[in-house]
């Protein structure tokens, strides 16, 4: 019929009424496929400017979310909020609003605990400035020992039944408690890094981190002994100081029951560390400068020079 529905007669033949969505889509003009999802979130990066936000902010979170070429909109979106809110927040603390100052970790933390409540800006500098840094182990300290059971310990490894077990297990309690050597530091001690020097004994340490170690005054005679009796052999024994189980037979030999557990020498080590701080005040400097983390000491300590061999023997509780 001229002038009628031309798609009458078509539409009648379609076999069943779920099939008319897709006749409708295949007859209707100008339909294209839906771009790419990189491509519309790369779109939706390059007009983002909402107007809660100033342009700085907005350019800034722009700058920041195209680095990070999110491979969705969704993805776009949540970025996009974030580095705005960032960008907000650098722009109202006087911080140039540019990827390379709002992007360091110490900005996204600061930004974190005062303003943000949306960790896309964390994953905002990762995805600019590259892997972050290593986190720093953040479990809490062992207890110290306390001098009875230095004393116990030190008992039970006279008791052991030959000499030279004896004298490892000395060795053991007085490198861990006297002079904070734990782990591979500890194994690679030979009878000859222990030596009478600069008023007081020394333990030189050859691990990753070689260094003078003052030992504290209590240890030196046993440790001395045992260093003479190892001569240039290891003090804690064994032939390889690689090997990690060198020092458990003597840790397991070193326990005493209920009251006094099997030995440990991270706690070995905090044992020295208790005993030097108490050497050095460090408690009552710290209370007295009101310095609570120990961000700050290390901050300060790093701006100063260590003293020398002497004078650290002296300090550390070394003397004879």
């Amino acid at each position: 019929m001229s002038g009628g529905d031309t798609h009458g007669l078509r539409l009648a033949q379609v076999p069943h009424l779920g099939h008319i969505q897709l006749y409708t889509y295949s007859v209707t003009p100008g339909r294209r496929a839906p771009a790419p999802a990189p491509e519309r979130a790369a779109e939706l990066i390059a007009s983002y400017r909402p107007p809660s936000l100033s342009e700085t902010a907005a350019r800034f979170a722009r700058q920041a979310t195209a680095a990070c070429a999110p491979q969705s909109p969704e993805r776009a979106k949540a970025l996009l909020f974030a580095c705005g809110k960032l960008g907000a927040f650098a722009s109202a603390a006087g911080l140039e609003p540019v990827p390379q100052v709002c992007l360091h970790p110490s900005v996204i933390e600061r930004f974190i605990v005062t303003a943000g409540r949306e960790l896309s800006a964390r994953r905002a500098g990762r995805c600019a400035l590259g892997p972050p840094p290593v986190p720093l182990p953040r479990q809490r300290a062992k207890a110290p020992y306390s001098a009875a059971q230095i004393a116990a310990y030190l008992a039970l490894a006279d008791a052991q039944p030959t000499r030279g077990r004896r004298m490892r297990a000395a060795a053991l309690i007085c490198l861990g408690a006297g002079a904070g050597l734990t782990g591979a530091d500890l194994r690679q001690v030979r009878g000859s890094d222990v030596a009478c020097r600069s008023g007081g004994v020394i333990a030189e340490v050859r691990g990753a981190r070689p260094r003078i170690v003052p030992v504290l005054s209590r240890y030196h005679d046993l440790l001395l002994a045992s260093a003479g009796f190892a001569g240039t052999a290891l003090v804690t024994g064994g032939r390889d100081p690689a090997r990690r189980n060198v020092t458990t037979p003597l840790i397991r030999s070193l326990a005493g029951g209920a009251d006094l557990p099997r030995l440990d020498t991270g706690r070995l080590r905090m044992t020295w560390l208790a005993d030097c701080a108490q050497h050095l005040g460090l408690a009552t400097f710290m209370a007295a400068a009101g310095i609570t983390c120990s961000q700050r000491l290390g901050d300060l300590i790093a701006a100063l020079d260590p003293a020398d061999e002497a004078q650290a023997v002296a300090l550390l509780g070394g003397t004879r």
